[in-house]
């Protein structure tokens, strides 16, 4: 029966030398494969890989590759941030922390157990934005660089509105400033890293 492979994509070696062996021991019977750069990963995945533990930069560059990935995708991160809509992972914790942190996140992304090999993991039904229409359309302005006034005019609403959507957002969404909010919408394909 062959292996099941999950795909490390991290610049720090260190980084990804050390979250291998964890995976191992957490996942009998998959071998882990590490990447230095997306070129390297691009090069070996045949779309094989169950899951991709991918540094939050090299997701950032590469954003469109790994959304086509969906659920499969767990974002490695340097702290406590953390995406609606998008698995990430604390790595700068201690062994025992980032191992609860990765049975946690195994367990939500693998309610019923691990797929076979060569089967996609099973969709999750698709749940209702955190965010109304609405709202979406003023977080993508605002991670656009728009000001209240400017959203106000683009929207035909009052800059009161602009400032009651703005609010409703970041407490739905958890974030603490606009970057998280522009997180928000790259993370989730709303807008291109590109544009901004």
């Amino acid at each position: 029966m062959p292996t099941l492979e999950i795909a490390i994509v991290d610049s720090n070696i260190l980084s990804a030398l050390g979250l291998q062996p964890i995976l191992a021991d957490i996942i009998p019977g998959v071998e882990v494969n590490c990447f230095i750069s997306f070129t390297d990963l691009q090069a070996a995945d045949h779309g094989q890989f169950v899951h991709y533990f991918v540094a939050s930069r090299i997701y950032f560059e590469h954003v469109a590759y790994f959304r086509e990935n969906g659920r499969r995708v767990i974002v490695l991160v340097n702290g406590e941030l953390q995406v609606v809509g998008v698995p990430t992972l604390n790595v700068c914790q201690p062994e025992s922390a980032l191992v609860k942190s990765l049975l946690a996140v195994h367990r939500k992304g693998h309610p019923h157990g691990m797929p076979a090999h060569g089967e996609m993991p099973p969709q999750l039904p698709q749940s209702q934005s955190l965010l109304s229409q609405r709202e979406i359309e003023v977080a993508i302005l605002l991670a656009r660089g728009y000001i209240n006034k400017e959203i106000a005019d683009r929207l035909c609403i009052s800059v009161t509105t602009v400032i009651t959507h703005r609010k409703n957002i970041m407490e739905k969404l958890g974030a603490r400033s606009l970057a998280d909010i522009i997180i928000y919408v790259v993370m989730n394909g709303l807008v291109d890293v590109g544009e901004l």
